[in-house]
């Protein structure tokens, strides 16, 4: 009887073994599709811009760079007018994440609209230009030469429009006296200015805004000096100390004509999400903001400026816990 039983004996242990084995390469083989400890998994929505915008092609080049960082999780670009429909997504959960301009946010919150307490910041991304579009031959040489004027001001419920009439104002004119505003985005202003349908448009945009630079090619144009405003802009309001001097240099489009520096105004963009954001998809999307710089700022020249060192000033709005944890991750 002992060498029948015996057998069995030796084997119980061997049967053990295998199953282990066999649960130890279930649980490698089904590892991956569920995720890791240290892999973000989900799928998130970027509302950007009009498409020839640079919003838009931002979004685009962050979309590319998060899926060679993290391609378990899947972001979805919407493009919108621009900054405060942005900011409105975000508020009623159409959007998980944007780009706003700092003047932007800064107006949403004073106004306390919808979710204004609940945004929260993972990043400054790039200065946007403010940019005054004539024909070469125009008369404009100032904003205040605008009075009377048929003149693009960006669609209702965009960062443009909210600064255009900020500008008007510091040069003495009312946007729905004193101008003829056409209320239409950088999609359609070249082609009326083209048409000679309108005398003139504001662009709010990194350099180069590629539906400018379009335009330069075909038609002559040049860009009107807006520096001049900045003292008497920043009188305005609280949400006007976002705007600093800045100058566009030459070679932005160098296609214009006897192209020269121009003095302009800026305003930070930002990368803009809600505080119910899950804090490990904010820390990875921040991350690939920080590792996509160089290869974004070789189409959107403006974001090779994005750095550790600047990244973090989001004001008015404060880091998102996952955004911190990532500043923090890199700064030990």
């Amino acid at each position: 009887m002992l060498s029948v039983r015996s057998p069995r004996r030796r084997s119980a242990p061997l049967v053990l073994g295998v199953l282990v084995v066999l649960a130890l390469v279930a649980a490698l083989l089904w590892r991956p599709l569920v995720g890791s400890d240290d892999r973000v998994v989900g799928s998130v929505t970027l509302s950007t811009g009009v498409n020839s915008g640079v919003y838009a092609k931002y979004g685009q080049l962050l979309q590319g760079q998060l899926a060679n960082d993290a391609p378990a999780l899947d972001m979805a670009l919407r493009p919108s007018v621009g900054s405060l429909e942005n900011l409105a997504r975000l508020a009623s959960g159409e959007a998980d994440y944007a780009i706003a301009t700092a003047d932007s946010i800064a107006v949403y919150r004073s106004e306390g609209r919808e979710g204004a307490d609940r945004l929260r910041a993972c990043a400054r991304l790039y200065d946007d230009y403010i940019q005054l579009v004539v024909p070469a031959g125009s008369p404009v040489r100032r904003t205040e030469d605008l009075a009377g004027l048929r003149v693009g001001v960006g669609q209702d419920r965009s960062g443009v429009q909210l600064v255009t009439r900020e500008l008007l104002a510091a040069a003495g004119l009312d946007m729905d006296r004193d101008v003829d505003a056409a209320r239409a985005g950088i999609d359609d202003m070249p082609r009326m200015l083209e048409a000679g349908r309108i005398d003139a448009f504001f662009w709010s945009g990194g350099l180069p805004t590629t539906a400018v630079a379009r335009l330069s090619s075909y038609l002559d144009i040049r860009l009107v000096p807006l520096g001049d405003l900045l003292p008497e802009l920043s009188e305005r309001g609280p949400y006007t100390e976002y705007y600093r001097a800045a100058v566009m240099p030459p070679d932005a489009y160098p296609e214009i004509s006897d192209s020269q520096v121009v003095d302009t105004i800026a305003v930070a963009n930002l990368l803009v999400t809600t505080e119910e954001a899950d804090p490990a998809i904010a820390e990875e999307i921040t991350r690939s903001v920080i590792n996509g710089r160089d290869r974004i700022g070789r189409q959107v020249h403006a974001a090779q400026r994005v750095d550790l060192r600047t990244a973090i000033y989001t004001q008015p709005l404060e880091l998102h816990q996952g955004a911190r944890d990532y500043y923090r991750s890199v700064k030990s």
